[in-house]
């Protein structure tokens, strides 16, 4: 394989580089899936149980954050179209170590990712199947995620496509068995129709911050968009991909919670916190039980492989910039152009925190601890993009905007309250990452007395052929 920046200039004939094959429609759609349409199903028993019963509420509070950051993150891709997303962007406009440290809080997300969605789908299988043991599974479907990213990201993206289709399906069906079955078991309870939004006797603000840390769960993956940026035909298309993807599945989210407890008071309990949503489709309609089981597995699935590929691209992004060894991590196979080293050694990675993650949880699930993890490192990076954000469109533009102040410090400040609001084990095992992080850049940079890395994206001969060449955006203005 060829290391990328190893020597020579980036342009040079012979140089490896990410292919540029991805529309507006293929971001999109990437997004969708890793952020995955059927998301508040996975851990809908344990949102409402956190959230005093006001799930729906949590998921758009989530939504409105997430927005914030998703702005953010898409105009930081227009000026720096790279695969290492937030390592780039804050390394660029806050510096080299803070850079680090982003991308070395976005690896505990992206790296988790996939890990929480093998354990999950291994769970469901074995309880369906138990004469197949659990780590038969894990390792199943961590070796189907690895083979499958191998093959290369637009092959990957119209499997991604298939799969949408086939869940936007069920979820239409699960709709309508929601609607007649509620409209057939009248109810003459005040406030049935607006509790699942708020209800004053469960309201408690305690429970709904820590409600709404777990709800930006159902959108993490949004932000994996930008790690495809040096894939996209058009670089400026992933700020409209980002925003479309959390929009529509903030909504998409918040419908179906709202359905599933209008069918499942918050009064009465879950057989099973895990397989919640399951019960509440075969309340609506027996068969459905089944099929969305099923669509969850297969959603996840789809998700963790997709996230996959943003964990690959950021651990390329960090290797070709020297923050890891750019050998192994900056290297891409020549064939499918994709960071093969990093596929194989994140899909190593989501087999063994699968197979040990379940023990370490303790009282809670795998699952839940693996979401708590995953989204403490995801709040850290977006904190990072939207501090970033605000330096280069706020404290650097010669015209300064109320607007350009307000939306980057607001998302930044969101995601502080709301990565403080996880829970306890997963701040304790979030800051050993960080620590760990740290201590290999302080040892990689004799004490960060030399730099720590570059941040430039190689030169593209083909660019004008296939994109806009003039990306960056004058500091101070929308674009």
């Amino acid at each position: 394989m060829t290391p990328l920046g190893s020597g020579g200039s980036g342009a040079t004939a012979g140089t490896v580089r990410l292919r540029r094959a991805l529309t507006l429609w293929d971001l999109i759609i990437y997004g969708i899936i890793v952020t995955s349409v059927t998301a508040p199903m996975n851990f809908f028993g344990i949102l409402t149980q956190r959230g005093n019963g006001h799930a729906v509420t949590v998921i758009l509070l989530a939504m409105i954050a997430m927005i914030l950051t998703a702005i953010s993150y898409g105009r930081m891709a227009r000026v720096y179209p790279s695969a290492g997303s937030s390592f780039t962007f804050v390394g660029k406009e806050i510096g080299p170590a803070v850079g680090y440290v982003a991308g070395w809080s976005m690896l505990l997300d992206y790296i988790m990712n996939p890990m929480v969605n093998v354990i999950f789908c291994s769970q469901q299988l074995h309880v369906l199947i138990p004469s197949t043991p659990y780590w038969l599974w894990a390792a199943s479907f961590a070796v189907a995620f690895t083979g499958l990213n191998l093959q290369g990201v637009k092959a990957s993206v119209r499997l991604y496509a298939r799969l949408v289709a086939g869940m936007v399906v069920v979820i239409a069906v699960f709709f309508v068995a929601a609607a007649y079955y509620v409209l057939q078991h009248p109810h003459d309870v005040s406030g049935f129709f607006t509790h699942p939004l708020y209800d004053p006797q469960r309201w408690h603000w305690p429970g709904i911050l820590s409600g709404t840390s777990l709800a930006v769960f159902a959108y993490v993956g949004f932000d994996g968009i930008s790690t495809l940026s040096e894939e996209a035909k058009k670089p400026r298309d992933v700020l409209a991909a980002t925003i479309i993807t959390c929009i529509a599945i903030g909504l998409l989210s918040a419908l179906e919670v709202y359905a599933a407890q209008l069918i499942w008071p918050v009064t009465e309990h879950f057989p099973d916190l895990d397989t919640a949503f399951t019960s509440v489709a075969a309340r609506a309609w027996a068969p459905l039980g089944i099929i969305v089981a099923g669509t969850v597995i297969v959603a996840c699935a789809a998700g963790g492989m997709g996230m996959q590929v943003s964990a690959a691209r950021l651990l390329y992004g960090m290797g070709r910039a020297g923050a890891l060894p750019t050998a192994i991590f900056g290297a891409l196979e020549p064939k499918r152009h994709i960071p093969r080293n990093n596929v194989i050694l994140v899909g190593a990675i989501a087999l063994a925190g699968a197979l040990a993650l379940p023990h370490i949880a303790g009282e809670s699930t795998g699952f839940d601890l693996g979401a708590s993890l995953l989204n403490f490192g995801a709040l850290l990076g977006f904190m990072g993009v939207n501090a970033a954000a605000f330096m280069r469109f706020f404290w650097r533009a010669e015209r300064k905007s109320v607007l350009e102040f307000v939306a980057p410090a607001l998302g930044f400040l969101v995601c502080l309250l709301l990565a403080w609001n996880v829970s306890g084990q997963s701040r304790i095992l979030g800051a050993v990452w960080i620590c760990i992080g740290i201590a290999f850049g302080a040892w990689k940079t004799k004490g960060f007395r030399t730099a720590i890395d570059k941040f430039e994206v190689p030169p593209d001969p083909l660019a004008e052929a296939t994109y806009e060449p003039k990306l960056d955006v004058e500091p101070g203005r929308m674009p």
